[in-house]
């Protein structure tokens, strides 16, 4: 299944590649990839889809939140069904 996920992370270098790391550990890759700037220039919003099952995806998402640099993880289909 395909899914999309949002993630605040600070704008310093080396944020990306550690969240990108962390995808290409655990073996998913990323289908698509957007950065952009935020209202407050020390944050960096990063938007990006990959397909997975709902169990790897809840997987995903908590070590996603232990990145020193991520600040919030959504991923915004739960929460609008939520």
């Amino acid at each position: 299944m395909n899914h999309t996920l949002s993630i605040l992370l600070q704008n310093e270098a080396g944020a990306l590649v550690r969240v990108a790391g962390l995808f290409a550990a655990r073996g998913y890759n990323i289908d698509t990839l957007t950065v952009t700037a935020t209202h407050d220039p020390a944050v960096s919003r990063l938007t990006l889809s990959l397909q997975c099952d709902e169990a790897a995806l809840g997987q995903i998402l908590q070590q996603t939140r232990k990145l020193v640099d991520v600040l919030q993880v959504a991923h915004p289909a739960t929460a609008l069904a939520a």
